[in-house]
């Protein structure tokens, strides 16, 4: 859809809510408010950038499939108190990322179990694959996707696609010449609970790391469920009813999502990623209340000082499977998938020029 296309249907969706309006002074502040909400929640006048670039490789669905198999059946479970599949997950994605040609370590710790007894004394991983400029110092892009599960599921939308996505730059950027800016990509765990949202997250864990030594990140991006997509009407909630009129009502797009101070770097991501025309764009930023801003693994850069977003086929909100049994592998679409991470690495090529 064009931004003339877009503008006219978010016009004709605040007149028709103004129609119902029950009086005139209700109606123009309440315009207002919309109008400023439209403005500063979806960057809508960002263009697509014509020099958004290619993938060096073909991408190639079946090869995303395989690696969402792999993670939900081979690797399975991988919560928390699943050691042998975390383990498994954490081997495969380095030995995968060392097929890439990218540099590769891994970050280890130990947590506080916070009452979960069976955790105490076992170390856990982050990998971290990373290309372009070798000096440890260097300036940054941090692309994130967690490879663990909630509770014993299988996890194919959550978050295996993510890793998925993850392997798949990972052989994108393998194949890049001349890149100038670093980029890391890390894998984490202890994304889910019981460890969401505390300091023990493993990406909270690698945000610090990066903040304690003084390192500069140019941007971070976290891939958070962008396997499922729905072309049914109405396929697609929002977790707050006053940004409905500015959204699509198909699940068919992929969104990107931070805080305020995470604006400009939308507008760089979402530029790029437009330009790929390899799929529909939308981003949503606004105040630290709104609900749905901070969940994934994103949030903890914000803590260390780094700009950051999600990228997001939002979860529960369109995938009814969240956190159950049902989120398998064959639920996905992995052509739709492939066209995320074209743009996705579209975006990062344009954060590092």
């Amino acid at each position: 859809m064009s931004l003339r296309e877009r503008l006219a249907q978010t016009h004709e969706r605040l007149s028709r809510m103004l129609r119902r309006a029950p009086h005139g002074v209700v109606a123009v502040p309440c315009a207002l408010f919309l109008a400023w909400l439209w403005l500063t929640t979806t960057q809508p006048f960002v263009r697509a950038d014509p020099d958004a670039a290619t993938v060096p490789v073909p991408i190639d669905p079946a090869r995303l499939e395989a690696d969402v198999r792999t993670l939900t059946e081979r690797f399975f479970p991988r919560d928390v108190s699943s050691r042998e599949g975390l383990d498994g997950a954490a081997s495969f994605i380095a030995s995968t990322f060392v097929d890439t040609g990218a540099r590769v370590e891994e970050q280890t710790f130990e947590v506080d179990g916070g009452g979960h007894r069976d955790v105490q004394g076992v170390t856990f991983r982050n990998v971290v694959a990373s290309f372009g400029p070798s000096n440890d110092d260097a300036e940054r892009i941090v692309v994130g996707a967690h490879y663990d599960a909630c509770g014993p599921h299988p996890g194919a939308d959550d978050n295996a696609s993510g890793v998925a996505g993850l392997l798949e730059l990972a052989r994108q950027l393998g194949a890049t010449r001349d890149l100038r800016t670093r980029i890391d990509l890390v894998a984490y765990t202890l994304e889910e609970p019981p460890f969401f949202a505390t300091t023990e997250m493993g990406s909270a864990r690698h945000a610090r790391a990066l903040a304690k030594k003084g390192i500069r990140v140019r941007g971070m991006l976290a891939l958070e469920m962008i396997g499922y997509f729905s072309d049914a009407p109405d396929s697609q909630r929002y977790p707050h009813f006053a940004v409905r009129p500015f959204y699509p009502s198909r699940g068919d797009f992929i969104a990107l999502v931070g805080r305020d101070d995470d604006a400009p770097l939308a507008r760089t991501v979402k530029s790029a990623m437009l330009g790929t025309g390899a799929i529909p764009t939308y981003s949503m930023t606004g105040p630290f209340t709104v609900p749905g801003l901070d969940w994934s693994d994103h949030r903890n850069y914000w803590g260390a000082g780094y700009t950051a977003l999600m990228v997001t086929d939002t979860a529960f909100l369109r995938n009814s499977a969240y956190h159950t049994d049902r989120d398998r592998p064959e639920t996905l679409d992995y052509r739709r998938m492939g066209a995320v991470v074209r743009a996705v690495y579209a975006a990062v090529i344009a954060l590092g020029r």
